[in-house]
């Protein structure tokens, strides 16, 4: 997918992480002013103890190289160095602010493969059991699906918008449509859908976007029409919605391995994004030309703006920089999904595909896109038309066990609400903190268990979070509790002992 966000401001671009914000100075350096004071401090106490006794003023030159060691080094992210008796001081980038990811992949996946050779074909795969907090299952839908006809009040008028942007910017065009329609008790129609220059497919202009024209704190009469036409009305067109369900069912038989439960992933590593985020990985001179062409392609002028600074490495430090699919692959072979996981990936085309996926088919070999589970003969009447190909992946990723989210936008954020109205109110979504792998990825001296530790807290975190409800100014399509989904009480079974 390639829209921005609409949902209520659920996709701008996450704040400032603490750690980054507070540790520059207002000049850009990464020191503390107050650090530096104080150093500068200590070393003129310690040179002027040194200068009243006049028998170790031979050493004072060796103190002052010492003391500007220590200040550089202990406080900077410098690194020094002594070569032909020149101090050479190198700027070291900051924690997490470079890419590193092949080297850690270079070092884990010897481990990676030991613990796959020493496991039972499979039996201790974490997708068999990755939302322990979900199984109470508490919440279940409750908006009003039955309206009697004869009940309804004579029509004001008609209502008429005309739908834009991408798939799911659709979707929330025409919900938000049918609320405002409850609104003024008219009638609905949506004679045309019009498809921006992002997407690049054929049959309209676009005149009169809808998008967002509704306030999310609405009465939870109209909230309910909003979940109504979401949850229940709205369905693809019936050839998307045959090789759709085809296509599930082929993931179903694939996976019998594992009980039918497969993972899917959407995969935000297109060209576009990659040149969107502002990011460096290791392409090198050849990738920064690449992504210079495609900024300026899509976005003209827009990153050469006068005072326009670009700062790859403080992008991956507060988690901005879309995941390789290699981060992906380790991510969840971290988690506990082993060699024996059937993964789907939803995804446009991939940046230099062959070189960036093959890690991640590699730690996942038995992976699948809408061009692998589906003949191109069947896939020709969809080509070329970049929703009709997205409805493909979003109905495989809404009956996936496990969903991965990479990236914001629409896509995710309308996943996640329909999965938690599908599943008992949980999301079965793993969100990654972004912040925290880039840390992890930056370190390849990471021990494997430590590593491990770490990706299992976050899936931990993500099951825990998967029954979030949704806050003032959230998005309705995103968290539908409480509005569209009422708590149900559980019966809680205790295992008995027996002998």
């Amino acid at each position: 997918m390639h829209g921005y966000s609409r949902l209520g401001g659920a996709a701008r671009s996450p704040p400032s992480s603490p750690r980054f914000r507070h540790g520059r100075s207002k000049n850009g350096s990464w020191n503390s002013s107050k650090e530096s004071n104080s150093m500068e401090k200590l070393v003129f106490i310690l040179m002027s103890a040194v200068f009243r006794r006049r028998g170790l003023l031979l050493f004072a030159p060796l103190l002052y190289i010492s003391g500007m060691l220590l200040y550089m080094g202990s406080f900077s992210f410098d690194v020094v160095s002594i070569k032909n008796g020149v101090v050479l001081v190198h700027k070291r980038a900051p924690p997490g602010s470079v890419y590193r990811s092949p080297q850690v992949f270079e070092k884990l996946w010897p481990l990676m493969e030991a613990e796959a050779a020493n496991s039972n074909n499979g039996t201790g795969n974490v997708l068999m059991k990755a939302w322990p907090s979900g199984e109470l299952r508490e919440w279940r839908p409750c908006a009003n699906r039955s309206v009697p006809e004869a009940e309804l009040p004579k029509s004001n008028g008609f209502l008429i918008i005309e739908a834009n942007g991408g798939l799911n910017q659709q979707r929330l065009s025409i919900c938000d449509a049918v609320a405002v329609a409850g609104l003024l008790n008219a009638t609905l129609l949506i004679p045309i859908f019009h498809l921006n220059s992002v997407w690049r497919d054929s049959r309209a202009v676009r005149i009169a976007p809808f998008s967002n024209r509704l306030a999310q704190a609405v009465p939870s009469k109209i909230q309910r029409l909003r979940c109504f036409a979401n949850f229940g009305a709205l369905r693809f067109s019936e050839p998307i919605q045959a090789l759709a369900e085809s296509m599930v069912e082929r993931m179903i038989k694939y996976s019998s391995q594992s009980g039918g439960k497969y993972v899917s992933v959407h995969l935000r590593f297109e060209e576009d994004m990659v040149a969107f985020s502002c990011c460096e990985y290791d392409g090198g001179e050849e990738e920064k030309h690449e992504m210079d062409i495609a900024r300026e392609r899509s976005w003209r002028g827009k990153f050469k703006r006068k005072h326009r600074i670009i700062k790859p490495g403080a992008n991956r430090v507060d988690g901005r920089c879309p995941l390789t699919p290699l981060e992906v692959g380790l991510m969840l072979r971290g988690m506990g999904f082993d060699n024996t996981t059937s993964v789907y990936v939803a995804a446009g085309k991939i940046y230099k595909e062959q070189k960036y996926m093959a890690p991640l088919k590699q730690m996942f070999p038995r992976l699948q896109t809408k061009n692998t589970l589906a003949t191109p003969e069947e896939l020709a009447q969809f080509m070329g038309h970049s929703t009709r190909l997205a409805a493909l992946d979003y109905t495989v990723c809404l009956h996936s066990e496990v969903f991965v989210t990479t990236q914001g936008g629409n896509f995710p954020h309308f996943l996640m609400g329909h999965r938690r109205y599908m599943y008992g109110g949980h999301a079965k979504t793993v969100k990654p903190d972004k912040r925290k792998l880039a840390l992890l990825f930056d370190n390849p001296n990471i021990r494997w268990k430590e590593f491990k530790q770490q990706m299992k807290d976050m899936l931990r975190h993500s099951d825990l979070k998967g029954t979030e409800l949704k806050k003032a100014g959230g998005s309705v399509y995103t968290f539908p509790m409480p509005d569209c989904m009422c708590k149900q009480p559980v019966l809680k079974i205790e295992n008995a002992n027996t002998t």
